[in-house]
């Protein structure tokens, strides 16, 4: 059965700059952003859009996965809405049979926008804690992102 685990936060970058951050630039970005965690991203399948497949490399603070695949699997550029879903490795190695993070941004000012996530999985295992680490790495993703865009604006 499909659970989900939902967050939202809300963020001081533009709709517009967050959006290419996450839809277009993806595997620039995240090398950058988070080395430790991830030491290098590529696109192993497709053009950027849906259907998209990346790889990124798990960097030397990732113990327990060393790489993991990721397909677009949803995209609406006029929606701000996209979906990644793990196709093989990460977490599909630490007993989910199923992870999807729908990204969904909405510009709430100037230079703010408000992100809801949702995390869809089916885990074999049964692990109360799951829900709450799902939710505390992808805030701290979030925050990292808006750290990242802050500075890289700001040079």
């Amino acid at each position: 059965m499909v659970k989900e685990v939902k967050t939202q936060a809300k963020i001081g970058v533009g709709v517009d700059i967050l959006w290419k951050a996450l839809a277009k630039n993806l595997k620039f970005i995240i090398p950058k952003m988070i080395p430790n965690l991830v030491k290098d991203a590529e696109v192993i399948e497709g053009d950027g859009g849906l259907g998209t497949v990346y790889l990124f490399n798990f960097g030397p603070d990732i113990k327990t996965m060393t790489y993991q695949k990721e397909k677009i699997s949803e995209l609406d550029d006029s929606l701000h809405r996209i979906a990644l879903q793990v196709i093989e490795g990460g977490h599909l190695n630490l007993g989910f049979s199923y992870y999807n993070t729908i990204f969904q941004l909405t510009a709430i000012g100037e230079g703010e926008t408000l992100i809801d996530v949702t995390v869809a999985y089916e885990s074999e295992i049964e692990d109360d804690t799951m829900p709450s680490k799902t939710k505390s790495s992808t805030l701290a993703y979030i925050s990292s992102l808006e750290n990242y865009l802050a500075n890289a604006s700001s040079c």
